[in-house]
């Protein structure tokens, strides 16, 4: 992958520069996560997500831009026909400098050793707990010996670091976060704890499942010491820190008590065509129109620049407030 200096042109009306885009290439998942779909979740037919050329010319432009690291999410990306091939024509885009993909690691095993031979930089698994039956109640089927195969399977091909994501959630996976924050004592891991937002579902309800960051911290702190680490580029939202003498990492994603929004850099497209300024907001600019439509290249960049306007200075969701989004997670992507 090379890595050209290029002009941000992304600047929004608070000043922060956006280099990062986060692109859902399918709807679809192999997983009913219980938090990111419901009984209602239906597909979108074929033709109403972007083909891989669509995605692959909107990411082009957005290089064109300033954008410098895109993460490929779903759904599951890895699902998606054809993601190996539009993994190695991304990763040609000069300006380009870092492409990831998150997964729920069910078909790693498999597409490990492609992903890297196609120029995929890193990965992120999302695991929600170490044991079978709590996998099970989750995520709707047994496999948890699939994943860790996966897991295991992406670390042999040299994909490093290798990061684990869990979204903790009240009376149904907290016991897992000390089994989960033990793996980074025996693996170079990065295990990220990430608050549970209510997204799509009522957020008064919604209240009994969150667990705060500051809880998190709290028992794993009864572990034993937690160095806190230093910022690198690429960190993200998460706060990091490491056990002593630990080979691996933890991380705390606060989005609901510890707004970071002052420092978003990110845009999201979505795998029906709308570019999304928030995760936490249903703003969001519509582009498969004007891809299919004819529209040069100019009119493609003036509709980043539109949803780049409507980046608010913080998100507004809160558990029990009037913000309620009207849209799921398999609508927006991860």
């Amino acid at each position: 992958m090379k890595t050209v200096k290029t002009q941000n042109h992304l600047v929004d009306s608070f000043q922060r520069t956006v280099n990062y885009l986060r692109v859902s290439v399918t709807d679809r998942c192999n997983l009913r996560c219980r938090y990111c779909m419901t009984s209602h979740t239906r597909w979108l037919p074929k033709g109403a997500i972007l083909t891989l050329e669509e995605i692959e010319r909107l990411v082009a432009i957005g290089v064109e831009l300033g954008i410098t690291k895109v993460r490929l999410t779903g759904g599951e990306p890895l699902c998606r026909k054809g993601i190996v091939d539009l993994i190695a024509r991304l990763s040609r885009l000069e300006g380009l400098q870092d492409l990831t993909l998150t997964t729920n690691g069910t078909l790693l095993t498999q597409k490990a050793e492609a992903l890297k031979a196609a120029g995929l930089r890193r990965i992120n698994i999302s695991l929600d707990t170490m044991d079978a039956a709590g996998f099970y109640q989750i995520t709707g089927l047994n496999l948890l010996d699939t994943v860790w195969q996966g897991i295991t399977q992406a670390a042999a091909v040299g994909f490093n670091p290798i990061k684990i994501n869990c979204v903790v959630m009240r009376g149904s996976n907290e016991d897992q976060i000390v089994p989960l924050a033990q793996l980074t004592r025996r693996q170079p891991f990065h295990v990220r704890f990430i608050e549970y937002m209510p997204i799509g579902v009522d957020t008064l309800s919604a209240q009994d499942r969150f667990v705060s960051m500051a809880e998190v911290q709290q028992r794993l702190e009864q572990l034993g010491p937690l160095v806190p680490l230093p910022s690198q580029n690429g960190d993200g939202p998460a706060r990091r820190f490491r056990f002593e003498d630990a080979p691996g990492e933890v991380g705390f994603i606060g989005s609901m008590s510890e707004h970071f929004c002052s420092r978003c850099n990110r845009l999201r497209l979505t795998a029906d065509g709308h570019l999304r300024p928030c995760l936490l907001a249903d703003d969001q600019v519509a582009v498969m129109g004007a891809l299919r439509g004819g529209a040069g290249d100019e009119e493609i960049a003036a509709l980043f620049a539109r949803a780049l306007a409507m980046k608010r200075g913080e998100h507004r969701l809160s558990f029990g407030g009037d913000c309620r989004l009207r849209t799921q997670m398999t609508d927006i992507g991860g």
